[in-house]
Order: structure tokens, then C-alpha cells, then sequence
């Protein structure tokens, strides 16, 4: 088991200051690319690694390409912040459900996996600024009589993601919902037509229609606007302004905008 205690220290050289992190192993790490949720990333790589957590399975966001690679928005958005603070950037997959109590137990630095900023998370974990902007949105087959999030009724069978916001939402409509560990196999599942309608967020559904040829449309307006950040650690006040000001660096040199355009054709941190 990886021993890991972060801690940002300042080592002056010349005329400017870096960031330390320091880990502790016992030799049994994981290689890069290799942990799951039953396992702890590689902390230690001579104490210069920024391992973020995300579930992997959030097509565009973060997903397992045809060559068997990591790869997606967030997994970019992670490499790029931790080159901005001098650190190798190693993503660490394991199950949204299981992605916070994994922080809080220190098996990575921070979650940058499309995590609505939401008052009850704020009780366990720190945000960072938000680094982009997208709601949820209603998902039907077209010969559904949901229109809007207002026709969902108590007898409407609807699939949401194990422990995200949708979860939480469709409980003021319906309490016959389905949950799985992916937004993506949810909506392949109403396709399939095993629900009347999915939650989710609105650029996921809309790009995993296109890719897969999902038999589904949009219902209504968007539910509501979701603002994601990055999360850390209760109390890590230095990581996080690290993490911020890193997040300021790659939308002013204009990395986070080629990596927004690669996925979306458009910048996801405006509304």
C-alpha cells in the first residue's frame, strides 16, 4: 500500500519558486496506466507525479480509445495542468461512486473528472474554478411522449449514472430509476429500449448519439446548467491555488481552448 502525504514546499532557486510534492511507497506500485478502483496509482515516480482520478468511461471525457488508451477532455485537461505545475500527469481510472471517498484516502491529488460543483460535495472536497459549463439535458427515443423533464411522471423508468447529480435530480420525478457505473451505457440502454428516458449530461449525449448511431433525441430545454470543477482534498488550500492558477495559464496561452476545439469544435467554458 502506497503511502502518500501531499505537500507543496517552497524550493527557491535563481529568482523563482516549484512545487514539491512528497510521497512514500513500499515498493508494490502500480505501473502507469494499470490501477483500477481496487488498486492505488503510482504516488511515487521521485515525488513528481499530479495523478488525477476519473472514471473512465464518460465518452468524450474520458474513455478507453480502439488502441486501448486512456484518453478524452478531462485526461487532456489533467496533462495539461500537470505540465503547467512541473509534474508528470498520470490519470487514475476507478468508478464515479467510489471517486471521492478515493480522494479523501489520498490515492490521488485531485479529481478531474466532470464533477458538478454541488453544495453537498462542497462538504467533502475542495473546487477548484469551474473549467467548463454544460447541464442537464432529457434523452428519449423519438416515439416517446416525453417532451420535457415535466412529462416524467412516477411510473417512468429513467437511467441515470451511479452517484452524479442526475441521480439526486430525477428523485423529485420518479423514483423508479435505473442506475449504472456510465452515463454512456445508460443511454445504450434506452436505444435498446429497456428505459422511457435518460438524464444526462447534454454534450454526452449529443456526441454519443452521433458516435454510435443512438436512436435518440433530446426532450425539452436543458434541466438546469452544471458547472464542473476540480476537485481536491478537503483543506488543501496550496493545491488548490496551484491548480487554479495552472487552470488560468492554459486558457490564457490557449491550450485549453485547441484541447475544447479537439472534442467539441467549440470552447465548454463558456455558456
Amino acid at each position: 500500500m502506497n503511502c502518500f502525504k501531499k505537500k507543496i514546499l517552497p524550493v527557491m532557486i535563481a529568482a523563482g519558486t516549484i512545487l514539491v510534492i512528497s510521497a512514500c511507497g513500499d515498493g508494490n506500485d502500480q505501473a502507469q496506466g494499470e490501477n483500477s478502483s481496487d488498486g492505488q496509482a503510482d504516488l511515487t515516480l521521485d515525488g513528481e507525479t499530479f495523478v488525477y482520478a476519473l472514471s473512465g468511461e464518460y465518452r468524450p471525457f474520458s474513455y478507453v480509445d480502439e488502441n486501448g488508451e486512456l484518453t478524452g477532455f478531462d485526461v487532456d485537461i489533467g496533462m495539461a495542468i500537470a505540465e503547467e505545475l512541473g509534474y508528470e500527469g498520470e490519470p487514475y481510472r476507478i468508478s464515479f461512486s467510489g471517486i471521492i471517498p478515493g480522494l479523501q484516502d489520498e490515492r490521488y491529488d485531485a479529481i478531474i473528472g466532470s464533477m458538478g460543483i454541488t453544495e453537498e460535495r462542497q462538504e467533502t472536497v475542495d473546487f477548484s474554478d469551474p473549467y467548463y459549463i454544460s447541464g442537464a439535458q432529457v434523452y428519449v427515443r423519438p416515439d416517446s411522449d416525453i417532451a420535457s423533464i415535466d412529462d416524467i411522471t412516477e411510473d417512468t423508468n429513467v437511467a441515470v449514472a451511479l452517484a452524479t447529480t442526475y441521480e439526486d435530480m430525477i428523485a423529485d420525478y420518479t423514483t423508479d430509476v435505473s442506475t449504472y457505473d456510465s452515463d454512456v451505457v445508460a443511454l445504450q440502454s434506452l436505444d435498446q429500449g429497456r428505459h422511457d428516458a435518460v438524464v444526462t449530461d447534454r454534450l454526452i449525449g449529443l456526441i454519443n448519439i452521433e458516435e454510435q448511431g443512438l436512436n435518440l433525441e433530446m426532450a425539452g430545454d436543458l434541466i438546469d446548467v452544471d458547472q464542473m470543477g476540480i476537485a481536491v482534498k478537503k483543506g488543501n488550500e496550496d493545491l488548490l491555488e496551484a491548480i487554479n492558477e495552472a487552470l488560468a495559464a492554459i486558457k490564457e496561452d490557449g491550450t485549453y481552448l485547441e484541447i475544447s476545439e479537439k472534442y467539441f469544435d467549440e470552447d465548454i467554458s463558456q455558456e
